[in-house]
């Protein structure tokens, strides 16, 4: 049983909003991000990134008051609006290769802690506790979680008829996309949605595993304040099929001392090795790897697929991590080894093959996508995929809808 809430949103002026929302702030280079900063002053860039911040040290929490106050400077000069009740609201982004539509709406920090809110993915303390301390100072959020929900014939054809209304907002944004958002403010609309999800056991978070981690610390910090909005967290919540699940690609830097024929000897043990030379070469199967070393690629088809009986076991990412980085590469740590840095699968292979000419990584490897299936599977039986192992879209944009707490 899912529970999901509409909240008073705060969010752009239609006339503003493609001015206002952004990309992730890590989404940015340093050039990019600047050039932004200079060229838009209604980018919200310019909330969660102050401009002082540019040109002098400041501590953590002169930064956080810092957003607060151009979070507050917003407001009042009108660029973002308050909701004059609660409402949902259905968002639909259509990319180049695929569109997709889901629910804005807060999910709640209780289903979370009973793990009807279920998790696939680890968390770094340090990450969460800092994420909180934004929340608790700043007092707002804008990057909801994204919750993946069982595909729903019911919904489906909900959100079909709802599309059909006039939007709030349909606006295209530079990397040529195009964004459409609707309310959804009557309560008969509000009381079928959630009698829907609360006929939905459970709940899987695909990304936002540290922002949904902080809103529980958050809430055990400051629940004796009374403050209702802190019981929830913003999500947006899309039909499982909806979502597109690329990998992480591994590139590192060295052969941890190893020639380059004993390393591929060394492989052999647990692969077939086919040479492809100069193809860019994809893993097309589960159990299949690309790997790229020394001006070729190579393909890598695991031998003991067979004698794998648990669903962590069977992940590629936990195959190319018990088979090579940890025992052959002396890669333990996935999360903080500086020789191993992380490709997102969207971006083309040739992408890896120029990193590794240009002499500063010495071998790359291709993995091939987890599914949803297995990813639900890792939540249901509480076990924690390797880090970086999914790259996960729809990302939302910043600014668009704001959740105050």
């Amino acid at each position: 049983m899912s529970k999901i809430i509409p909240f008073k949103a705060v969010r752009p002026t239609a006339d503003k909003v493609a001015l206002v929302t952004c990309r992730t702030y890590d989404d940015y280079s340093s050039a990019e991000l600047a050039a932004w900063l200079n060229f838009n002053p209604y980018s919200f860039l310019h909330v969660i990134h102050p401009a002082y911040a540019n040109t002098q040290k400041i501590t953590i929490d002169k930064r956080f008051k810092g957003v607060l106050h151009k979070y507050q400077d917003f407001k009042n000069e009108n660029i973002l609006v308050s909701e004059d009740k609660p409402v949902f609201y259905l968002y639909e982004i259509q990319a180049k290769h695929q569109t997709f539509t889901g629910i804005i709406a807060g999910t709640s920090v209780e289903d979370y802690q009973q793990n009807i809110i279920k998790k696939h993915e680890d968390t770094l303390q340090y990450r969460v506790e800092l994420f909180k301390d934004y929340l608790h100072q700043t007092g707002f959020n804008t990057e909801p979680v994204l919750i993946t929900y069982p595909d729903s014939v019911e919904i489906n054809t909900f959100i079909s008829l709802r599309k059909k209304s006039e939007p709030i907002y349909a606006f295209a944004t530079p990397n040529k996309e195009k964004h459409t958002l609707w309310k959804i403010d009557t309560q008969s609309e509000i009381d079928w949605l959630q009698e829907h999800f609360e006929n939905i056991p459970n709940l899987y978070i695909a990304d936002g595993h540290h922002r949904s981690a902080s809103a529980e610390l958050l809430y055990e910090q400051d629940k004796h304040l009374g403050n209702k909005n802190l019981n929830y967290f913003m999500s947006f919540l899309i039909a499982e099929s909806n979502v597109k699940i690329y990998e992480f690609n591994r590139i590192i830097r060295d052969l941890n001392g190893l020639t380059k024929d004993d390393f591929i000897k060394k492989l052999a043990e647990n692969f077939i090795i086919k040479t492809k030379d100069q193809e860019l070469w994809k893993p097309q199967n589960k159990f299949e790897f690309g790997m790229y070393l020394d001006g070729s690629f190579y393909a890598l088809f695991y031998k003991q697929n067979q004698k794998e009986t648990s669903v962590l076991e069977n992940l590629d990412a936990q195959i190319l991590y018990d088979t090579v980085l940890n025992p052959l590469l002396g890669i333990e740590d996935l999360r903080n080894d500086e020789r191993i840095d992380y490709i997102p699968g969207k971006q083309s292979v040739s992408v890896i093959k120029d990193l590794i000419d240009e002499g500063e990584y010495e071998v790359g490897f291709m993995l091939y996508p987890t599914n949803i299936s297995e990813i639900k599977t890792i939540a249901d039986n509480n076990l924690i995929m390797p880090p970086k192992s999914t790259y996960i879209e729809p990302k939302f944009r910043s600014g668009l809808v704001v959740y105050e707490l």
